[in-house]
């Protein structure tokens, strides 16, 4: 079952989500600093605002994968065997 979260980031067009990654990793600074400096009411903000960067992140790459070629997706497989390999 979708979240609400999931389905607000996933109705964005490409150009919401990187307006939104980019303010949201600006309020992440911010909202650090004062945690440093003075504390935070509620220090759980920082994960929340983590996991919704990663959430944006997830979808923007998820949305580059769909685009891709078919050729680019072998390229992109072999790449991944190669790393599994080395590990």
């Amino acid at each position: 079952m979708a979240t609400k979260k999931y389905e607000e980031i996933h109705a964005m067009s490409l150009e919401e989500l990187q307006t939104e990654l980019a303010e949201s990793e600006a309020y992440i600074q911010k909202i650090r600093f004062e945690h440093a400096v003075q504390g935070l009411a509620n220090p759980l903000l920082i994960r929340n605002v983590r996991r919704d960067i990663a959430r944006l992140n997830t979808e923007i790459r998820r949305r580059e994968i769909a685009e891709m070629t078919p050729e680019q997706l072998t390229n992109r497989s072999k790449l991944r065997e190669r790393r599994r390999k080395g590990k």
